[in-house]
């Protein structure tokens, strides 16, 4: 149902009325009936008609949004104030609260909480601490002290979950941390539900990728936090490593925890394992890359009766050198072809061959500079030896290894060879040529591996590339949504606190869908950097018997009310006393 206005002339007085419309399915197709006629609504203006909006939402079936303010009496239309003597208290955050709370109802989380977190004698309920907990990680990440002493008292929570500022404390706040874990699993299986509802996703493909978080202090209390591969270039930090699946627009539906020195590829079988175990199998495809991906794994997906598209290791490009010289390329966007083959080893796989002209020019251009600076510093210490200054062999060939080592991208184009002659060393540098124009060739080129029916290389490459939604993913909950470095350092508090901002993180893609849904792209960061700004306060009006005081919420901009109206989101404009 919605609301149409109606114009007419009536003795040269323009006549306006409102009627309620529903569309209705008839043999000619859908037609518009007129369910009530509301009538003349003189002076109704944009604020007025946000009142109507919520009878519609309601007639509608739908839940309206929660109000700010509760119904209280009339204040007065009039009073005498000394307007010297007016002032304004009170200036809390609201926008940024009020929008993740949109969102935190609209995922059907408070519902959630309140059904699954056991009550027990506790004043605040453990399912409002959660919701503060998610909020502040998704408004302004910080720690719980910091949420308990700073953030919270800033905002206007206080006025949209009833919960007062002294009741808000870090210990009430760890033990929501408590509270929420063990309901983690129940959460994933109810957010893939939950995604079906609102964006029709159906999870035909799964999308599975890693990365690190690190740790600020020691954790002998965790025993997952182990020094590994630091994807936060932190080596020096104990860590652990997080297995994310996704949709195909990028929507989180699970996570794993794993030891921070487990190897990627190691955790593939385990993660699909779980997932099954946790969801049942269906026909999905799993779309992982290439530092996933080994012959044990491909073996056990196919055995497991699971299809995948996978990215490969650049040295299988060598059996398609054939391929890359033919010129049946199909172009998918600018700059971007793709070619169909065959496996070389007549199996049912089909590969994609893949390139890029502006990757082959980046990737060509990194490599240029660091042949030219490990020739460089190889010539230097060739020099040195050569002149005598270096006579220790062992010595040499550590600083050779670590040369080698920083400078991995052109470490195979040459061999070195240390040998002794009298009192001094000789160094040979090889630069092998013919691995050089292998390089420069097959540069902005790669391979996709797929046990999929799917025989159009344009669609295998579009849904491979969704899995930059998931690295985007990995930038936000570690950038925008704080989750590093963590400060816990029991397990059980550190799996919260990942779990967290997971949540945190499905507020924010979800906002990005809804973004998308209304036409206005998919920046959240700017919509939020502009929802900040909107401020609640007080205002002190001295009467002549009392002082009035109006809780109210500062008006937005135009530019954000036009935002604001295209997602259907609706600001208080009722003062409260």
């Amino acid at each position: 149902m919605y609301l149409r206005r109606h114009d007419k002339k009536v003795d040269g007085e323009h006549y306006g009325y409102w009627s309620l419309v529903e569309s209705v399915r008839t043999a000619r197709g859908p037609r518009q009936r007129i369910v009530a006629t509301i009538g003349k609504l003189p002076g109704l203006d944009e604020e007025e008609r946000i009142g109507w909006e919520e009878i519609r939402r309601i007639l509608d079936g739908k839940a309206a949004q929660p109000n700010l303010f509760e119904e209280h009496a009339e204040p007065p239309s009039w009073a005498t104030v000394n307007i010297h003597k007016v002032s304004v208290e009170r200036l809390r955050h609201f926008g940024d609260v009020y929008m993740g709370l949109l969102l935190w109802n609209k995922l059907g989380f408070a519902e959630f909480c309140a059904e699954h977190i056991i009550e027990g004698r506790e004043e605040i309920s453990w399912s409002v601490m959660t919701s503060v907990l998610v909020l502040a990680r998704f408004c302004a990440p910080s720690s719980e002290l910091q949420i308990a002493e700073s953030w919270y008292g800033k905002t206007a929570l206080d006025d949209l979950l009833g919960v007062p500022g002294e009741k808000v404390n870090d210990d009430r706040l760890y033990r929501a941390l408590d509270a929420l874990l063990p309901h983690k699993e129940e959460l994933c299986r109810y957010l893939q539900a939950r995604y079906g509802e609102l964006f029709g996703s159906t999870f035909d493909f799964l999308f599975y990728d890693i990365t690190s978080t690190y740790f600020e202090g020691t954790t002998h209390g965790n025993p997952q936090g182990k020094r590994g591969y630091s994807r936060d270039r932190r080596p020096d930090c104990p860590q652990v490593c997080i297995g994310v699946v996704a949709t195909k627009e990028g929507l989180p539906i699970a996570f794993e925890i794993f030891d921070g020195n487990r190897p990627d590829v190691t955790t593939t079988q385990e993660m699909v394992q779980v997932m099954e175990a946790k969801y049942g199998k269906a026909n999905r495809v799993w779309v992982l890359d290439r530092g996933m991906v080994s012959e044990d794994n491909l073996e056990f997906l196919r055995t497991s009766g699971a299809r995948y598209l996978v990215g490969t290791p650049r040295s299988l490009l060598r059996k398609f050198e054939q391929h890359l010289v033919d010129q049946s390329w199909q172009g998918v966007q600018p700059g971007v072809e793709v070619k169909l083959c065959s496996s070389p080893e007549g199996t049912e796989e089909t590969f994609v061959l893949c390139r890029s002209r502006g990757r082959k020019e980046k990737e060509n251009a990194i490599l240029d500079r660091f042949v030219k600076r490990l020739g460089e510093k190889l010539a230097k210490l060739a020099e040195r030896a050569e002149q005598g200054n270096i006579r220790d062999k062992q010595k040499v060939e550590r600083q050779i290894g670590r040369l080698l080592q920083r400078k991995s991208r052109a470490a195979s184009l040459f061999t070195v060879t240390v040998t002794e002659k009298h009192t001094h060393l000789l160094i040979d540098i090889q630069r092998n040529e013919e691995r050089y124009e292998w390089a420069v060739e097959t540069g902005g080129s790669y391979l996709l591996r797929t046990n999929w029916r799917e025989t159009d290389p344009k669609v295998l490459w579009t849904t491979y590339i969704q899995l930059t939604e998931l690295e985007d993913a990995f930038r936000t909950i570690k950038h925008d949504l704080g989750m590093r470095p963590i400060f816990h350092q029991k397990q059980d508090r550190t799996q919260a606190h990942i779990l967290v901002c997971f949540l945190s993180l499905v507020l924010w893609r979800t906002l990005q869908q809804w973004m998308k849904a209304s036409g206005l792209g998919t920046a959240p960061r700017k919509l939020l950097q502009e929802m900040e700004e909107l401020k609640s306060l007080d205002v002190l009006l001295p009467a002549r018997d009392k002082t009035i005081r109006l809780r109210v919420v500062a008006t937005a901009p135009q530019e954000l009310k036009v935002l604001l109206q295209r997602m259907k989101i609706w600001l208080p404009n009722r003062p409260r006393i």
